[in-house]
């Protein structure tokens, strides 16, 4: 974010704060939701408030969903789930320019609140853009750009806010929500699967959807509002701002994660079964090695490093071990360690009938990789019942 927008920014939070003990009668209030895009960022669509008050000329969106890209150590803070979001202010014609350039769809709500409802949401927006307010850290889950909004609401309407129930029979998981918003980038879906853990698995209710922006707006546009036994709509139809299709991305088959990664099973099996000579086949199982390891370490990362709760208790811990950095090194230094290997093996196993048995916890990608560290794992562990060829270090 350029600096000239966080003055921006404070410069607006400075004229909202003696704004809002005279908010005027003619202020309206909308949800915005935009479409998804093509950047990774903007998969899941973008939520923001937008205040209109003619008598003053005042059209400005409330964006919770800005960081800034010159954070000292961004990418770490960002991996450590540590870095910090903030609310922006920008006028509304400034703020459609970024999804006219990225040909995504902008639809506005009028909120059906009262005058006295609308001073109180614009106070807590004042409250929120304080200097000591105005950043926050960022759950992706339980409290994003969508989520901010809705609390809002439900601060301002209180126990009158009534959410209609869902006419889906089961509730989705969190982690299939987000894949309905990844399934045409399968590589990306195959990497939030990997490092989501078991926290992504939990049930999601209907007022949990709505960390997603289009399933908030979904979920907003069938509320009301108790008005005395009166139920009023919480949103007004919605009127279409830019008009763009969500983008459609032509993937081949032949580059899907799921072909790959079993076309490298199958040639490690074959491999497995024709080698005869040792030295190659040690040189293959330290490049095999070596890449689980990578993954093992960020395992270890996403578990206990990072304060990412939706990566905790990751099940793929399980196959991707750090047990098997140990088997590389084994390998390296050309030692019969055959206990690591058997350990990594009976590990892999239990991933394997976990995937299996609870299919939605995972990737159909994985299965390939487990079956290659099972069956690399299996030669050196030596087993006795092993149906492939003994290889000796």
């Amino acid at each position: 974010m350029k600096k000239i927008a966080l003055i921006f920014t404070m410069i607006m939070a400075a004229g909202q704060i003696t704004m809002v003990s005279q908010t005027p009668s003619d202020t309206s209030v909308y949800l915005i939701t935009c479409g998804p895009g093509t950047e990774t960022y903007s998969h899941y669509g973008h939520s923001a408030l937008r205040v209109i008050i003619p008598g003053r000329n005042i059209d400005l969106v409330y964006n919770w969903g800005v960081f800034d890209f010159s954070t000292p150590n961004f990418a770490y803070k960002f991996a450590k789930g540590r870095l910090e979001y903030m609310l922006d202010t920008e006028p509304f014609n400034r703020f459609l320019q970024t999804y006219l350039y990225e040909k995504r769809w902008v639809q506005v709500q009028r909120i059906n609140i009262s005058q006295s409802e609308t001073r109180m949401l614009m106070e807590m927006i004042a409250e929120n853009l304080k200097p000591e307010n105005l950043k926050y850290r960022y759950d992706f889950f339980y409290d994003d750009c969508s989520t901010r909004i809705r609390d809002l609401f439900e601060k301002t309407i209180g126990s009158n806010l009534i959410y209609s129930p869902s006419e889906d029979k089961k509730k989705p998981t969190f982690r299939f929500l987000t894949g309905r918003y990844q399934f045409q980038y399968p590589w990306l879906d195959f990497g939030i699967d990997l490092l989501m853990g078991t926290p992504s698995d939990k049930k999601a209710s209907d007022r949990d959807k709505m960390f997603l922006p289009i399933e908030m707006q979904k979920g907003l546009s069938v509320a009301y509002i108790n008005r005395g036994g009166r139920m009023t709509p919480l949103l007004r139809n919605p009127e279409t701002v830019l008009d763009y299709s969500d983008p459609v991305v032509k993937n081949s088959f032949l580059t899907n994660p799921v072909f790959i990664f079993t076309l490298l099973c199958i040639l490690v099996i074959i491999f497995t079964t024709v080698s005869k000579r040792k030295k190659t086949i040690r040189h293959i199982d330290i490049i095999i090695y070596t890449i689980f390891s990578l993954l093992s370490i960020l395992m270890l990362f996403t578990n206990f490093m990072t304060d990412h709760n939706q990566m905790k208790y990751n099940l793929s811990i399980l196959w991707l071990s750090p047990f098997i950095p140990v088997c590389l090194a084994a390998l390296i230094m050309k030692k019969e360690w055959i206990i690591w290997f058997r350990i990594v093996f009976f590990l892999s196993l239990i991933a394997f009938l976990i995937q299996i048995i609870f299919s939605y916890t995972g990737n159909n990608a994985f299965m390939p990789l487990i079956l290659i560290l099972l069956v690399r794992s299996s030669v050196r562990a030596d087993f006795s019942w092993n149906p492939f060829k003994k290889v000796t270090i």
